[in-house]
């Protein structure tokens, strides 16, 4: 008689373990369903941008929980390669957003007539000297300055005074001392081509740069091989000085083992001597998603969208009220005195001083 009981209670347990089984299984497929059919459902977003670009997973995560939507972003080479493909594509456009045209190339972006107008939420709360297009078909979202950077152990080391400005650097004191990138193929090397034309102007910089030349300056393609491969303070690179951003050394400390150390870099931002580089975004015309592109462009003038910029991309956020991370007020800069070229003067001589400057510095 014990023995069919215990043979009962053992079938009822298995029944009841494999009713469960079965009802897990039946609701994990339901959830599985339910799933698939909500990412089936969802609006998508495409931003083409730089490959530069970066944004934290959580605030991805964010603007799909607000808007129900998926954002792919599409990364498409540097800054100027990434805008001329989508130039090349306007009548077609490979995404819904672009992000990432600064103020070097806002007249050729802004020429080719491929951005609808559009004022999102929080674009009053940019300061007025970034917004350099009164349509606003394109909208700023960042800023940072390009500024010369240079090794303090070396200098201090070296018992030498680091440069204060850029006439510094063509003094025989700084011979062999200074890397810079290739303007043609570099954003900061443009960047710091231009500051030099607004240091000594359009008659008196292709001289400045001769004098540079003459003081053994090296040329890379790009901020990779000259920050991480030719200088001193981030490489086995003998070069103490290079172009570079006036948050570098707070990206230096965040990146450290020991983030209480100081940062080994020292930055030049006084005297004329940094261009500020100002980062736009804007719908494209041909969205297929409109309402969802607007939506999106106040998505990236938001609070959590603009705090996140500062330790992603280690430039500074457009929105006034965005509070920045401790180690931004302690170790990144911004010049009180930016080099002043208008993005029309810019557009209208670019190529002609890209010409000048390779005639100059490479042949």
């Amino acid at each position: 008689m014990k023995f069919k009981l215990i043979i009962i209670v053992i079938c009822g347990l298995i029944l009841n373990f494999y009713s469960c089984s079965r009802e897990d299984q039946n609701n994990q497929a339901q959830n599985k369903g339910k799933k698939e059919n909500l990412a089936q459902t969802m609006s998508t977003i495409t931003l083409m941008t730089h490959d530069s670009f970066s944004i934290s997973k959580k605030v991805v995560a964010d603007f799909q929980d607000k808007f129900h939507a998926k954002m792919v972003i599409f990364k498409s080479g540097d800054a100027g390669e990434a805008l001329n493909k989508a130039i090349l594509s306007k009548n077609n456009p490979l995404a819904d957003i672009f992000y990432g045209v600064d103020n070097t190339f806002i007249g050729r972006a802004l020429e080719a007539n491929m951005f609808v107008p559009f004022s999102p939420s929080g674009l009053d709360d940019v300061d007025q000297s970034l917004k350099l297009d009164p349509q606003n078909r394109l909208v700023p979202v960042s800023f940072g300055d390009v500024c010369l950077n240079y090794d303090i152990k070396w200098f201090k080391e070296n018992n030498k005074q680091p440069p204060s400005m850029l006439e510094d650097l063509i003094l025989p004191e700084f011979y062999g001392l200074t890397i810079v990138e290739n303007p043609a193929t570099s954003s900061p090397g443009l960047a710091f081509l231009l500051a030099t034309i607004s240091r000594f102007g359009q008659d008196g910089y292709i001289e400045y740069w001769q004098q540079l030349k003459a003081n053994n300056l090296l040329v890379t393609n790009g901020w990779k091989e000259a920050y991480w491969g030719k200088f001193s303070a981030a490489s086995d690179g003998d070069r103490p000085i290079v172009v570079s951003y006036a948050s570098s050394p707070a990206a230096e400390v965040f990146y450290a083992e020991d983030k209480l150390s100081p940062p080994p870099t020292g930055v030049v931002v006084e005297n004329g001597s940094a261009f500020r580089q100002i980062e736009f975004a804007g719908i494209l015309k041909g969205t297929s998603n409109l309402e969802l592109a607007q939506k999106t462009m106040g998505f990236l003038l938001s609070k959590k969208f603009q705090e996140d910029i500062p330790l992603q991309m280690f430039v500074f956020p457009a929105k006034k009220s965005a509070q920045l991370p401790e180690i931004f007020v302690k170790h990144a800069k911004v010049t009180k005195e930016p080099a002043g070229l208008s993005p029309q003067l810019i557009d209208a001589n670019r190529d002609l001083w890209l010409r000048q400057w390779t005639e100059t510095l490479l042949q």
